[in-house]
């Protein structure tokens, strides 16, 4: 059969630098930290002490008080980008079929502070199990989706891929395929975390994962630098209308970008720990040019996952090598966490976003605080350090891991009739 071709015909971002697409955007190109001491709760105990929190947002603004009581804030967070999504769709303006559009949703951990003060309150109390009528829908990491199709009537398929912090990407390749198979005119796809919380920060304390350079915090993400020492966790969310491009074009919808290929794979090695060297990252990089039928060479930019990690920036960049070969050098390659953190289930749909835009701009966004060069990285490769770059970018590919050796990579290139 014929495929359909999929285009992004909509935007949305909450995001630790910027409340809406164009805040996030203008702080990519500015090279802005998000991460500060954290706000939401005292973390004077914990290992880290700082983090990149979503800023001056109060969801009273977008969401009844009386309503918003009954979300977590991931999914408060989901809703809000994916209404500014939809917006800036204008896909509701041209009475569609609302069968025929459906919510992919990603998220890794869903409702964790629902699920933080639910047990709390348990715990302290006299053992009574008394407890709130939403625990359950407020926790269960679905329930986004489920927000997100009420809300707008959404009929078409329904549901939340959950692969750690692959979960927005496996999103996204989903929505991709279900489109491309003729099987919806349009799906809202991204994700959205929000696990700045106790239970979050020391879980991964714990692991060891995250950055402590409590001195300066917004300097504490900086992929590829020698003295990286952890990530930093985020939290926000990614909306993202990809549509069936007749669909797009019969509404006259504005195009931001084609959705061309899409590649998984496992690392089979360790829960936590990439393979060293980027076996799952190789694989699922070469599925994704296979599944978009170019060759590496048509790659000018790859927004690559870069968590700031001792084991897994050398490895995605062995992966890189690997699969580029000599064109690698030719290659602008960064790490938009180094500006955001991590949102773990919600940053394949934030990169996939920043991805998208630097291929409808031209422009490459940094990776920022880039102090001493790691020797075991090659110095001809242009990791894009410290300031954007300005360079012609017609194919973009946005690389997404996860715990579990869950690997994804998603393609977008200029669209053209």
């Amino acid at each position: 059969m014929q495929l359909k071709r999929v285009v992004v015909t909509g935007l949305g971002a909450l995001t630790p630098i910027g409340n809406t697409l164009q805040e996030y955007w203008e702080a990519l190109l500015a090279g802005k930290s998000g991460a500060a001491p954290i706000q939401h709760f005292d973390a004077t105990l914990f290992r880290t002490h700082f983090a990149c929190e979503v800023k001056n947002f109060n969801i009273e603004d977008h969401i009844e008080r009386k309503e918003a009581r009954k979300i977590d804030p991931f999914a408060q967070y989901a809703m809000v980008s994916a209404t500014e999504a939809v917006a800036d769709s204008a896909i509701l303006d041209s009475n569609p079929n609302l069968d025929r559009i459906g919510v992919i949703w990603g998220s890794g951990i869903g409702g964790l502070k629902t699920f933080q003060d639910e047990a709390q309150g348990f715990f302290e109390g006299d053992g009574t199990p008394r407890f709130n009528p939403f625990f359950i829908p407020k926790m269960i990491a679905d329930i986004a989706a489920g927000h997100i199709s009420i809300k707008f009537g959404f009929r078409g398929p329904n549901y939340v891929t959950v692969s750690a912090c692959a979960s927005s990407t496996n999103a996204i390749i989903d929505a991709f395929n279900i489109i491309r198979l003729g099987k919806a005119d349009a799906i809202v796809t991204g994700g959205s975390e929000a696990c700045v919380n106790e239970m979050g920060m020391g879980g991964f304390n714990a692991l060891k994962a995250l950055s402590t350079r409590n001195d300066s915090p917004e300097t504490a993400s900086r992929p590829f630098d020698l003295d990286r020492d952890g990530f930093v966790l985020g939290e926000g969310s990614g909306a993202l209308i990809l549509e069936e491009l007749e669909h797009a074009l019969a509404r006259g919808a504005k195009i931001y970008a084609e959705v061309i290929g899409g590649g998984m794979s496992g690392d089979a090695y360790h829960i936590t720990a990439p393979h060293p060297e980027g076996l799952g990252a190789k694989n699922t990089m070469l599925a994704a040019l296979e599944d978009a039928n170019i060759s590496p060479s048509d790659i000018d930019y790859i927004n690559v996952h870069g968590t700031s990690t001792p084991l897994g920036d050398i490895a995605e960049v062995k992966a890189i090598q690997q699969v580029f070969g000599e064109h690698a050098y030719d290659l602008n390659i960064s790490s938009t966490k180094s500006m955001t953190g991590h949102l773990l289930g919600a940053a394949g749909a934030i990169e996939a976003i920043a991805s998208i835009l630097a291929v409808k701009n031209d422009i490459v966004p940094p990776t920022i605080n880039h102090f001493t060069d790691d020797p075991e990285l090659d110095p001809k490769l242009n990791l894009t350090f410290n300031k954007a770059q300005k360079r012609t970018v017609n194919v973009a590919l946005s690389n997404t891991f996860g715990f579990g050796g869950h690997n994804t990579s998603v393609i977008v290139k200029k669209f053209s009739n």
